[in-house]
C-alpha cells in the first residue's frame, strides 16, 4: 500500500447514494473473487470480510449465479444468515452455467434463475436483479417483462442490466423502469462517458461501476505479470499481457504519484475519482480480504478538487489493450 494510505476514521459512517428507488452505500462490495476467477480462495476470510463490510455500513453486496458457478451465492447466503435485513442484495442471471450454457434472457430462464438464486442466498427476495449479459436471441422487452413479473410477486425490488448499450437501455426502460446499469468503468476504462452514462442520466437510471480498480491494476497490486497465477483470469486478459502490461505499469506509476500527493493509496484515488463523476455512480470494488475492504471504503473520505480532477484527466490515458479477451468481448451488447 502507498505510504499515504487513508485510514478509516473513528466513527466512520458510509455515505449513501441512490440507484433509482434504492438507497445504497456510496461504495459496495463485489463478491465474485471470493469464490472464483482470481486465484486461491479462503471461505473463512471471505465470510469475515462480508461481516466486516456490514459492520462498516457497506451493505450493498454484488454476486451472480455464474460466479463459481453458484458457489458465490451460497457463500453470501451463509454469511448473511441472521442479518438479511441489514443487506442490499444484488445478483445476476443470464450468463452460461453448466446446466444452461450460453446467454439466456428468455422468460423461462428468468423464472428458473431467480428460484435458484433465492434458494442459494437463503432469502425470499433480492433487492436488485440484473440481466448479466443481453441475450441477442431474446428481445429485451420479453426479458424485462418477465423480470417485472418478479417485482409484482415480491421476489425482486428493482431490476437492472449489465453491459447493455444505450439503445437497449431505452428499449428496456420503456417496458419497466430500470433501477441500475452495471458496467465496467474506471480511470482507465471510460467508454461509457460518450453515450451510455448520459443515457442512464436522461432516464434516471443509476450506474454501478464494476472493476473500478482495473482488476487490481489501478491499485498497484502487480509489479510483474509473472505474479499472476495461471488459474487467474487476469493471466488471459489483454491488459495484463506482454507489452500492454508494461505500458499499463507506466499508467499505474502516475496513479501512484498523484495518490501520494493526495495522501491516499492508488486504490483510494481510483475510487474517489469515480465517486466524483456523479452522485448517481456507485463503485463495487471486489476484494477477498478485510484489509483491502477497509482501504477501499476509506476512499469515501478522499476529497478531490476540480483542479485534481482536471490534472488526473490530463495525465492518465486509456489502458493499453482490450478490457476482455475476444470471446468475452463478443458477449457484450453494442
Amino acid at each position: 500500500m502507498a505510504t499515504g494510505h487513508r485510514q478509516l476514521t473513528q466513527g466512520f459512517l458510509m455515505k449513501q447514494r441512490r440507484l433509482g428507488t434504492l438507497s445504497v452505500p456510496a461504495i459496495g462490495l463485489g463478491c465474485m473473487g471470493m469464490s472464483a476467477f482470481y486465484g486461491a480462495t479462503d471461505e473463512r476470510e471471505a465470510v469475515a470480510t462480508i461481516h466486516r463490510a456490514l459492520d462498516l455500513g457497506c451493505t450493498f453486496l454484488d454476486t451472480a449465479e455464474m460466479y463459481g458457478p453458484f458457489t458465490n451465492e451460497e457463500l453470501i447466503g451463509k454469511a448473511i444468515e441472521g442479518r438479511r435485513d441489514d443487506v442490499l442484495l444484488a445478483t445476476k442471471f443470464g450468463v452460461g452455467t453448466p446446466d444452461n450454457p450460453g446467454l439466456d434472457g428468455s422468460p423461462k430462464n428468468v423464472r428458473r434463475a431467480i428460484e435458484g438464486s433465492l434458494r442459494r442466498l437463503r432469502t425470499d427476495h433480492v433487492d436488485l436483479y440484473y440481466l448479466h449479459r443481453v441475450d441477442p436471441h431474446t428481445p429485451i422487452e420479453e426479458t424485462v417483462g418477465a423480470m417485472a413479473e418478479l417485482i409484482r410477486e415480491g421476489k425482486v425490488e428493482g431490476i437492472g442490466l449489465s453491459e447493455a448499450s444505450a439503445q437497449t437501455l431505452r428499449r428496456a426502460h420503456s417496458i419497466h423502469p430500470i433501477t441500475a446499469l452495471q458496467t465496467e468503468y474506471s480511470l482507465w476504462t471510460r467508454h461509457v462517458e460518450d453515450e451510455i452514462l448520459p443515457t442512464c442520466r436522461s432516464l434516471g437510471i443509476g450506474f454501478v461501476a464494476y472493476s473500478p480498480l482495473g482488476r487490481g491494476f489501478l491499485a498497484d497490486r502487480f509489479a510483474s505479470a509473472d505474479e499472476i497465477a495461471p488459474d487467474d483470469v487476469r493471466a488471459h486478459n489483454p491488459r495484463f499481457q506482454g507489452e500492454n502490461f508494461e505500458l499499463n505499469k507506466r499508467l499505474t506509476a502516475k496513479v501512484r504519484l498523484i495518490a501520494e500527493q493526495k495522501g491516499c493509496s492508488p486504490a483510494q484515488l481510483a475510487l474517489a475519482w469515480l465517486l466524483a463523476q456523479g452522485k448517481d455512480i456507485v463503485p463495487i470494488p471486489g476484494t477477498k480480504r478485510r484489509t483491502y475492504l477497509q482501504e477501499n471504503l476509506a476512499a469515501a473520505d478522499v476529497e478531490l478538487t476540480v483542479e485534481d480532477l482536471t490534472s488526473i484527466d490530463a495525465q492518465l490515458p486509456a489502458a493499453a489493450g482490450d478490457r476482455y479477451p475476444a470471446a468475452a468481448l463478443g458477449t457484450i451488447d453494442h
